[in-house]
């Protein structure tokens, strides 16, 4: 779709949804509270911007964000009551589901889990599976147990011998260009690069079949069936968020995450928007068609079959407790992802 008409039609939906969100907002506002699930970023950026820029309000919402971070446990106050939304995962709420918990997955932001892999530039590493010649893979022991089985059943080569713990300091990896290191898309590359001075190579796990969806919009199931008009509302402004965020005047949303994590910079929200863009992060796949944050049963059935395959989950779990599209894929977001 040409840019012009883009605008055009995304502009008209907003219009039409104005009107429906003041006839919302001619009540008081409903309190939600959003748990991320780590510090302020980029990647968190369009429920940040949703915020800024008054679409929440608009949605007759007023949105407080609880941040994460290393002694955060936003997963834990969303069961227990404390928070109305966390940014899981569907790893998280399968695991929950086994558990008797009910949580629920209501949107997918990010399509595609920013899960990557950093070697040298330099050491012969030209595609995936060669990672498997390296001596060294750094991995965190969550890493260790999900996605490194996943590469051990699906790739020739990679052996447990190659597996340290990862500490959190690029150190080790630099140190050896015999190695690589697990990494999110949007940040340690960059540090990586600024640190040592050389672009590193970047694989994306998703890229090569690794089909988790990430940045999730989680509730319970308690929450679902007695206020579905507020998740739709929350699940359809951080859509807009989103949208907003990538395409639009994003410095309000900037500041407030600045604000939240004074240690972010400038420069590793321009990187982070950057790659969430060039790698289809949240616009690929289903959302191209059915809008952004789109969960089909597809989708989450072949990474639940992944995750069974390499004894994650149980082959008897039934997956579809932890997720509902009855939120999502409704064509409001087509406009903004053609």
């Amino acid at each position: 779709m040409p840019n012009a008409l883009k605008n055009t039609v995304f502009s008209a939906l907003m219009g039409l949804g104005g009107a429906l969100a003041a006839a919302v907002t001619a009540h008081a506002a409903d309190k939600v509270s959003y748990g991320t699930n780590w510090l302020a970023q980029a990647e968190h950026g369009g429920f940040y911007q949703a915020v800024a820029d008054g679409t929440y309000t608009k949605h007759g919402l007023d949105v407080t964000i609880v941040q994460g971070g290393p002694n955060a446990a936003n997963s834990a106050l969303l069961i227990s009551g404390k928070i109305d939304f966390y940014m899981g995962g569907p790893q998280g709420e399968v695991s929950a589901v086994e558990q008797g918990i009910p949580l629920v997955d209501v949107a997918a932001i990010f399509q595609k889990d920013p899960q990557v892999l950093i070697a040298h530039p330099d050491a012969g590493i030209d595609k995936f599976e060669d990672l498997a010649k390296l001596k060294t893979l750094f991995l965190s022991k969550d890493g260790y147990l999900t996605y490194f089985e996943w590469m051990k059943a699906n790739f020739k080569g990679f052996k447990d011998e190659q597996y340290k713990p990862y500490n959190f300091s690029a150190a080790p990896f630099l140190a050896d260009k015999q190695s690589a290191q697990q990494g999110y898309l949007t940040s340690e590359p960059y540090e990586i690069q600024k640190q040592a001075g050389f672009e590193p190579k970047v694989f994306l796990l998703a890229d090569n079949g690794y089909s988790p969806y990430s940045t999730m919009i989680t509730t319970t199931q308690t929450m679902v069936d007695s206020k579905p008009d507020v998740v739709q509302r929350f699940v359809d402004a951080s859509i807009e968020g989103w949208y907003n965020y990538l395409y639009g005047d994003n410095s309000k949303a900037n500041e407030l995450i600045k604000k939240d994590n004074p240690e972010m910079t400038d420069g590793q929200i321009a990187y982070s928007i950057a790659k969430m863009k060039e790698y289809g992060i949240i616009e690929s796949g289903d959302s191209l068609d059915k809008g952004i944050g789109c969960i089909t049963d597809a989708h989450y059935k072949a990474f639940f079959d992944e995750m069974v395959a390499i004894k994650v989950f149980k082959p008897e779990t039934d997956y579809t407790k932890a997720f509902t599209t009855k939120f999502v894929c409704k064509n409001i977001g087509m406009a903004m992802t053609k």
